[in-house]
Order: C-alpha cells, then structure tokens, then sequence
C-alpha cells in the first residue's frame, strides 16, 4: 500500500517531549529568575496562545467538511502540542525546588546558581553558570547542575584544581574565580 493512503494515528502527537530526565528520588532544582520565566510561559501558552488556536480550530469547523480542512487539521495538531507543553511546564513546575544562589554572594564555594570560571588543560578559560534542567540554555554558557562539568565543580572553592571526566580521558581543570549574583535589595 502507497504511503499516501496510510492513515496516520493522533495519539502519535500524544507522546510526552523529550525531557531532560531527573534521576528517581532527585530534585529539579531551580533558580527564582528560571522558575519565573517557565511560569510566565505556561501563563502565556494557557491565557493567550491556546485561546487563539481555540478559536481559529472553532472557525474552521464550522466550515464543514473537516477530513480536507487544513485550518482545522493543523489547529488540532497545535492545540495538542500546547496541550502537551502546559502538562510538561505544570508537572515540572509543580516539583520545582527553588534556589536563591544569592544566599552564596560573597562566597568562594561553587554551589548551585554560580558563575565560574575555569582553566583546562589547553589553558583555554571558560565560564559557565550552573543552573537547573529547565532553564539552561547553552547558548548562554549555561549547564545543567546534572551535567558532569557541574558535577565535577560542585562544592569546590577557589583555586581548586580537579580532574574532570571525559570521554577523551582524564583533564585537569582550575577554578580560578566564583560569582553568585548579588542579593536583592527589599
């Protein structure tokens, strides 16, 4: 049978998005900048971009015949996608912990929220922020406070030299400075 005429199932657009997976019995750390931002989306996605696709889905149904409808077919596939995105952000943020990495301001320890900045053994020097799965965006010279970097300089201070895993081996890695964000004034 042509591929054509194979009628593709909706629950297939069901499926829950690839997620950065939390380990059983870890907790999804956040900071309060990071939660504030994925709860001004799932407020977005449920007040504004849901009632829009709502609408347009409403519209094109009333037009009748809905097999050959591309406004109707395509409104319900994207209603699902939102749909699914507000169940992610609701469960995600619903197990939120939140962090507040100004508490360390001052501090020479990494912990989580810091900004450190590193040499490795090509004496390249970098900075990167740990922060939480939900928020990184490495574009940024964000990582996840799961990921091995992370891992690896948590609970270090200033001046430490650590050996980092890789999967090229074994390198060595030198703190040279940490940065929290300064608290807030009240």
């Amino acid at each position: 049978m042509n591929k054509a005429f194979v009628k593709e199932s909706d629950d297939a657009d069901d499926e829950e998005p690839l997620a950065p997976a939390l380990a059983p019995g870890s907790r999804n750390y956040m900071t309060p900048a990071g939660y504030q931002r994925i709860h001004a989306e799932l407020l977005d996605l449920i007040d504004n971009e849901r009632p829009k696709v709502v609408e347009i889905v409403h519209w094109a149904a009333s037009n009748g015949d809905r097999s050959e409808n591309g406004d109707y077919i395509y409104g319900k596939k994207r209603l699902r996608e939102i749909d699914r995105r507000i169940r992610f952000l609701s469960k995600r943020l619903e197990i939120a912990e939140i962090v507040d990495p100004s508490v360390h301001h001052g501090s020479d320890q990494i912990f989580f929220g810091a900004t450190v900045t590193y040499i490795d053994d090509a004496d390249v020097e970098r900075t990167i922020t740990i922060l939480g799965i939900d928020e990184v965006e490495s574009s940024q010279q964000q990582v996840s406070w799961v990921a091995p970097i992370a891992r690896t300089l948590l609970k270090a201070h200033t001046g430490d030299t650590l050996r980092l895993v890789t999967p090229a081996g074994i390198s060595e890695i030198e703190v040279i400075r940490v940065q929290y964000p300064a608290p807030a004034l009240r």
